[in-house]
């Protein structure tokens, strides 16, 4: 057991490097190998991509050397051969992985992303946001629904912060009592700043095992608040982007003269100039519904009012009047994906 885990830890961030983290279990594999496809394949990124996952239960010898033959490139790291299991068990942790595979991943700049995250920008305009290069954290948004819904979460948040930061005096969850804040499928962290460094390591204890199951995972949905809780209460800098969560979707009817109602299954996220540059959930139009239809949206809406689809089968919508069609640059970066993910499937055997 070593005597200096910090600094262990520390030395072992290679200077200058920036990476794509995707934390990954047999359960994901699926969308990780569409999300690297995309990235490879289709955006031409080139950051070093890196599977992170908990032990060979979690992610079979087996499983990495298919994804290994068919992207040659990509790198893998168990991050219990770098970890003891014992107080955090990530093994059986399912999301408490994201904020470890973040710390212990050795690349200095890390954009850290879901197995189903979709990207029609280069990842790596993420590193070029003003606000990620002015506080070296940047943190995306998840819907604006359930205001004055779950007082608890809220009474904890505010016995917790006392002197609440420029970053959350902005957030309407905070102010306006909204549920939900971080949509965390993507996080850009810079560890070559102590500050950030400090503040990831309040993350990863939120996700400890005892912490998990007596609090965070308890009061809030998994591991998505504690980024900006955890960033906060250690006074680190971080910003959110601009925008609560914004609309990919298919154009469903208009409301009236001027609003449409735009639906889907995901949630859109968009760069400093308002354009889509990732979502959540997946190529499929559904993944928790049928494993083998994919969608290609058509409109995207950005600060609409949500309405929320009342379970997971059932379609979220957005109303508003700034509803754009997809580029056509979006549209040939997604059908692309899509025609792409098809042909992993079958070499994979997936479905």
């Amino acid at each position: 057991m070593s005597k200096t885990p910090f600094s262990d830890l520390r030395s072992s961030i290679v200077p200058g490097s920036r990476g794509f983290v995707i934390p990954t279990g047999k359960g994901t594999m699926r969308y990780a190998t569409h999300l690297i496809g995309s990235l490879q394949e289709i955006l031409r990124s080139n950051l070093t991509i890196q599977i992170i996952y908990a032990g060979d239960d979690d992610f079979p010898p087996e499983d990495c050397e298919k994804l290994q033959s068919r992207f040659s490139e990509v790198q893998f790291l168990d991050i219990l051969s770098v970890m003891s299991d014992t107080t955090v068990q990530l093994a059986t942790g399912g999301w408490a992985i994201k904020a470890f595979a973040a710390l212990y991943a050795p690349f200095e700049q890390v954009i850290l992303s879901d197995a189903d995250s979709v990207f029609v920008q280069v990842p790596e305009k993420l590193f070029l946001d003003s606000s990620y290069e002015a506080t070296g954290a940047l943190l995306f948004h998840d819907r604006l629904i359930w205001q004055h819904a779950f007082a608890d979460r809220h009474e904890w948040w505010k016995s917790q912060i006392h002197e609440p930061s420029a970053m959350l005096n902005k957030s309407l969850v905070w102010t306006e009592d909204y549920a939900e804040e971080g949509d965390s499928g993507v996080v850009v962290l810079d560890k070559s700043r102590l500050d950030v460094l400090m503040g990831m390591l309040h993350v990863a204890w939120q996700n400890t095992y005892e912490v998990r199951e007596e609090v965070t995972y308890k009061l809030t949905y998994g591991d998505k608040e504690t980024w900006w809780f955890g960033l906060e209460l250690s006074g680190s800098s971080y910003a959110f982007e601009k925008h609560y969560g914004s609309m990919i979707g298919w154009f469903k009817e208009m409301v009236d003269d001027v609003a449409q109602r735009i639906c889907s299954f995901v949630i859109g996220h968009v760069d400093v100039r308002d354009d889509l540059i990732w979502y959540n959930g997946g190529l499929l139009k559904n993944k928790k519904v049928d494993p083998k239809e994919y969608g290609l949206p058509t409109h995207t809406l950005v600060d609409g009012k949500w309405e929320k689809g009342s379970d997971r089968t059932q379609m979220s919508c957005m109303v508003g009047e700034n509803v754009k069609p997809l580029s056509r640059d979006m549209s040939w970066i997604l059908s692309s994906s899509i025609n792409l993910a098809q042909e992993l499937d079958k070499e994979f055997g997936f479905v």
